[in-house]
């Protein structure tokens, strides 16, 4: 039986102003902007319909100081799928922006990793450093997800449906899980926040907010083993995504992307260091 191919859209929901020294372990010499764009996304084929994060709500972008751009309910929406119709939906970590409106996919199932929930309720949290970017009502309302059977777990690398499985990365969080979809360009990865940035990978460079330094550098080997080739790894919160994608129609342009498409530039996004 041939695996089906999927069709797989970025959504940008959210957005953040930046500078590059906070973004990477040590520092940076190039004290510029550089912004954060904040993504759900969806794979979908004749069979399957799946959401990977639901991203966070009007009340949490303005507690964080956030751009919230629409809803993410809204952008799956301009994509013609509604939230009650979703069964599926991936939880790549249960940072704030990556679950944040569970609550709209009432008739979904949650996937997790077994490593995610034990961490966010275990003894971690009492750190302050750790527990930030987590809202303990998201974590409540995922025990509830639990208690009402409508959590499923998973232990490291596992198939979701034909085509598209999860696979534990760690180092972002102790149960951060990253995604390989099957695609008509061959194996995409959304990588989520094994690295925030293209750069990150690419360099072996390190987002701050991390649990474990070396999951996160042996993280982008295992990437590189799931995806066809360093262009089919998507990382989950870089505004060159929208740049290297096509749109997913004429009038999203800057809102969602295909990233079963080739990507538009292949440069690497690197900033050379100064020189003397």
């Amino acid at each position: 039986m041939t695996t089906p191919a999927y069709e797989v859209s970025a959504i940008k929901y959210a957005e953040r102003d930046g500078r590059r020294p906070e973004h990477f372990v040590g520092g940076d010499p190039h004290d510029v902007p550089m912004p954060m764009d904040y993504f759900i996304w969806l794979i979908r084929n004749e069979e399957q319909l799946i959401v990977v994060d639901t991203g966070f709500d009007a009340a949490m972008a303005k507690k964080r100081g956030r751009r919230l751009l629409r809803a993410p309910r809204d952008g799956l929406g301009a994509l013609g799928v509604r939230g009650e119709e979703v069964r599926n939906v991936i939880i790549t970590h249960l940072h704030n922006d990556h679950v944040g409106t569970f609550f709209d996919f009432p008739n979904a199932v949650f996937h997790l990793q077994d490593r995610e929930m034990a961490y966010v309720t275990g003894r971690h949290m009492r750190h302050e450093l750790l527990r930030r970017p987590y809202q303990v009502d998201h974590v409540a309302g995922m025990v509830r997800m639990v208690f009402e059977g409508r959590i499923v777990f998973h232990d490291g690398d596992e198939e979701i449906a034909p085509g598209v499985s999860v696979h534990h990365i760690g180092g972002h969080t102790a149960g951060l899980q990253s995604v390989r979809v099957l695609t008509r360009r061959g194996w995409v990865v959304l990588a989520s926040d094994a690295s925030h940035y293209y750069e990150h990978m690419e360099r072996g460079s390190c987002f701050p907010t991390t649990f474990h330094l070396g999951e996160v550098l042996e993280g982008y080997e295992k990437l590189r083993r799931l995806a066809d080739s360093m262009n089919h790894i998507v990382p989950g919160h870089d505004p060159l995504v929208l740049e290297r994608y096509p749109a997913a129609a004429a009038e999203l342009e800057g809102v969602a992307v295909r990233l079963d498409a080739n990507p538009r530039q292949l440069a690497s996004s690197i900033t050379e260091s100064p020189t003397d």
